[in-house]
C-alpha cells in the first residue's frame, strides 16, 4: 500500500528513497536547522531581540486583543509549553509581554503582548526581514514562490 504526494501513489514506505529524494530530505533537514541558526545570528549581532522572543511577540502581535493562551502560543511557535513559559518569563521580566489568568475557565493562563513588546517587535522587525531576505527570498526566483509555498504546506500539513 503506498501513499499519496503530488497526487500519485508514491513508493512503498520501507522502498529506500532514490537519490534525489534523499538529497531533498537532507537539504530540507539543513535548511530547518541552519535558517533559524542564520536569522537568530543576525537578529544577535544587531543587539535585537533573539528569534525565539520575536517570533513569540510576533504571533501576540497577530493575535486578537494581542493575547493568547499559553498552550495556543506553544503550539503557534512550535515549542512546548514549558519551553514557551521560559520564554514568557524573560520577557515579562523586561515588560514586554505579561500574563493574565484565561477569563474563559480561570485555570490557564494568556500571554499578553504589551505596548512596551509591540514596540520591540517593531523595533527588531528590519533586521528580521533583512535576514529573511538574504537567507531566504534572494535565492527563490518569484515564479517559484507559489509553487514552492505549496510544496512546503503539503508537507507541513502532513505532519
Amino acid at each position: 500500500m503506498g501513499y499519496m504526494t503530488s497526487g500519485s501513489v508514491s513508493a512503498m514506505p520501507d522502498e529506500p528513497m532514490s537519490a534525489a529524494e534523499e538529497d531533498f530530505v537532507r537539504t530540507l533537514g539543513r535548511v530547518m536547522t541552519a535558517l533559524p541558526r542564520a536569522v537568530d545570528h543576525d537578529m544577535a549581532r544587531s543587539g535585537r531581540l533573539p528569534l525565539s522572543e520575536y517570533t513569540t511577540l510576533m504571533h501576540l502581535s497577530e493575535a486578537d486583543g494581542r493575547t493568547l493562551r499559553m498552550s495556543e502560543l506553544a503550539a503557534a511557535v512550535n515549542l512546548s509549553l514549558s519551553g514557551m513559559t521560559r520564554i514568557v518569563q524573560r520577557l515579562e521580566g523586561r515588560g514586554l509581554v505579561r500574563r493574565a489568568k484565561c477569563d474563559e475557565d480561570g485555570r490557564g493562563w494568556n500571554a499578553v503582548l504589551t505596548d512596551a513588546g509591540l514596540a520591540a517587535l517593531e523595533e527588531s522587525w528590519p533586521v528580521h526581514l533583512a535576514s529573511v531576505r538574504r537567507h531566504v527570498l534572494d535565492h527563490v526566483a518569484d515564479e517559484d514562490l507559489t509553487r514552492l509555498i505549496d510544496v512546503l504546506r503539503r508537507i507541513a500539513s502532513a505532519g
